[in-house]
C-alpha cells in the first residue's frame, strides 16, 4: 500500500478533474437531459460521465480495489481496499445551478475509512483527508493562489449552534421526523440549514462552518469520506443509534462533539413520538 498522504493528494487531482468536467457540464446543462432515479431523485448524463471518468482513474491508481458507486459502474467482491464514489453529491442543486454540489471519494480498508476527499465545485473548494493525518482544505486566497488550509471543528453549545436538518428523497418515511426536529430545534439553536448536499454538509462541520448536520435514508457514497474528514478535524460521527460504527447503515449524526448528545437525544424523541403516534 502506497503512502495514504500521497494516495490523497492524487485523489484530490482525480476529483479536480471530475470536478472541472461537470462545471464544463453545467454551462450547457438542460433540464431535459434528466432522469428520473425515484420520486424527486434525479440523475443525468453528467452523473454517470463523472463517475466513468472517476472510476478509470482510480484503476489506474490502486489496480486491486473494489469500488461502491452510486450509479453502478463498478462493483466490488473480497477485495481489501474499496473506493466509495459519489460523481455528483448534489444532482438537484445541480440541475437548478443551485451550490453546493461536490464529486466525493472515500477509500476503506475493511471497517475503517482510510482516505476521503470533496471536491466543491463551485467554491473550488477541496476539503481531503486521510487516517491519522488530519483534515484540510485546499482553497484559492484573495491573490489566487492555492493554500491548504487545516480544518477543526466549531465550539459552539447548542443555544448557539448552526445546525443542518437534511430533507432526504424518503419523503414519507423521513417528514414525521423532521418536522419534529425542526420544531425541537428551531427557536432553540443559532438557527438550521439545508444543503442539499451530504458531503459538503460534513465538511462544512469540519471546517466549522456548521456545528451538527444529521440525515436519514442517504447512501454510504453521501458520507463515507465526509465522515473521515469531519472525525480527522475533531469531530464525532455516529449513526441515529449513537453507534461510532455506522459504515453500513443509513443515516449519519455529525458534530463538533458538543452538541452531539442533545441532537442524539431529539432525534431518539422524534422517532419515539413517530413511531407511537
Amino acid at each position: 500500500m502506497q503512502n495514504l498522504e500521497k494516495i490523497t493528494r492524487l485523489v484530490c487531482q482525480v476529483a479536480r478533474e471530475a470536478g472541472s468536467y461537470i462545471r464544463k457540464e453545467r454551462a450547457s446543462f438542460s433540464v431535459d437531459k434528466v432522469e428520473r432515479k425515484h420520486a424527486h431523485d434525479y440523475v443525468s448524463y453528467v452523473d454517470k460521465g463523472s463517475e466513468q471518468l472517476i472510476v478509470k482513474e482510480l484503476r489506474e491508481l490502486l489496480p486491486d480495489a473494489g469500488f461502491i458507486t452510486e450509479e453502478g459502474s463498478a462493483g466490488h467482491t473480497d477485495e481489501q481496499y474499496v473506493w466509495v464514489v459519489d460523481p455528483l453529491d448534489g444532482t438537484t442543486n445541480f440541475i437548478h445551478g443551485f451550490a453546493p454540489y461536490a464529486v466525493s471519494i472515500a477509500l476503506c480498508k475493511g471497517r475503517e475509512i482510510v482516505v476521503g476527499v470533496v471536491y466543491e465545485i463551485a467554491s473550488d473548494e477541496c476539503f481531503y483527508a486521510w487516517k491519522g493525518g488530519g483534515a484540510y482544505c485546499e482553497m484559492r486566497n484573495e491573490k489566487g493562489e492555492m493554500r491548504n488550509v487545516p480544518l477543526r471543528v466549531g465550539k459552539s453549545a447548542i443555544n448557539d449552534a448552526l445546525l443542518c436538518l437534511q430533507l432526504p428523497y424518503n419523503s414519507d418515511a423521513y417528514k414525521p421526523v423532521i418536522k419534529r426536529l425542526i420544531d425541537h430545534f428551531y427557536g432553540n439553536v443559532g438557527s438550521i440549514r439545508m444543503m442539499g448536499s451530504a458531503a459538503i454538509a460534513l465538511c462544512y462541520v469540519a471546517a466549522g462552518r456548521l456545528d451538527a448536520y444529521a440525515e436519514r435514508y442517504i447512501g454510504q457514497w453521501d458520507y463515507m469520506a465526509g465522515a473521515l474528514i469531519v472525525m480527522e478535524a475533531g469531530g464525532r460521527v455516529t449513526n441515529y443509534a449513537g453507534e461510532d460504527y455506522f459504515m453500513e447503515g443509513d443515516s449519519v449524526v455529525a458534530t463538533n462533539t458538543i452538541v452531539h448528545q442533545d441532537l442524539l437525544e431529539a432525534v431518539r424523541q422524534a422517532e419515539e413520538s413517530h413511531h407511537s403516534s
